[in-house]
């Protein structure tokens, strides 16, 4: 009797083995995030429990990683390959969108405190504000390309206000507008031009 009572205590134990190897084994595998390269961040000698980003230039989230997909956008647009062109430009408005917010939280957190610091963010915040107002427009003339006029009108309204209508990138998205025909009364030409873009979207 005692040897029946141990056989299913037997299998059991075994089907609980099993279950517990096919569940731990996942955890070896590693997470490949979007956009990641199998690339092994370098090691700081002296903390070697630290991994170092690897430089700017290797990086999406940068200046580069955004001027990167810029060309890739105008390569696409070259073949006449709109719908990657498209996909390229959006990705890099959200990159200098998301560096632009960055600089200018830093520019807020130093301002009283270090101002040389907190003034190389400002202008670090204005100069990705304006890649991002770029790739805005690139954005906007690919979707007429495409014949979406209703996706390239808001784009244009965007730039406009964060531009001024008084710089030439605010100037060339009404001229847009006009050629669209969602306005009809053409911009009078000349004005200051002192305004800046808008440092961030949040």
């Amino acid at each position: 009797m005692k040897f029946f009572l141990h056989v299913p205590l037997i299998r059991l134990t075994s089907l609980a083995g099993v279950l517990a190897f096919c569940l731990l084994s996942p955890v070896a595998a590693q997470v490949q995030l979007p956009g990641s390269s199998n690339q092994v961040q370098p090691i700081d000698p002296n903390d070697p429990n630290t991994l170092r980003p690897t430089g700017q230039n290797n990086s999406l989230l940068s200046i580069d990683g955004g001027k990167r997909l810029m060309t890739e956008a105008s390569n696409a647009v070259s073949s006449q390959n709109y719908d990657t062109a498209a996909k390229k430009l959006q990705e890099a408005r959200i990159v200098f969108n998301q560096l632009s917010n960055f600089y200018q939280d830093l520019n807020s957190s130093f301002s009283g405190i270090d101002n040389r610091v907190a003034d190389t963010q400002r202008k670090k915040a204005l100069e990705t504000a304006q890649m991002r107002d770029e790739a805005t427009y690139q954005l906007a003339l690919v979707h007429r390309a495409q014949n979406k006029p209703e996706l390239a009108v808001p784009l244009l309204i965007q730039i406009i206000k964060s531009q001024n209508p008084t710089r030439d990138l605010g100037k060339k998205a009404y001229q847009q507008l006009l050629e669209l025909g969602f306005v009809d009364t053409p911009a009078r030409g000349g004005g200051a031009t002192s305004s800046t873009p808008s440092p961030a979207k949040k």
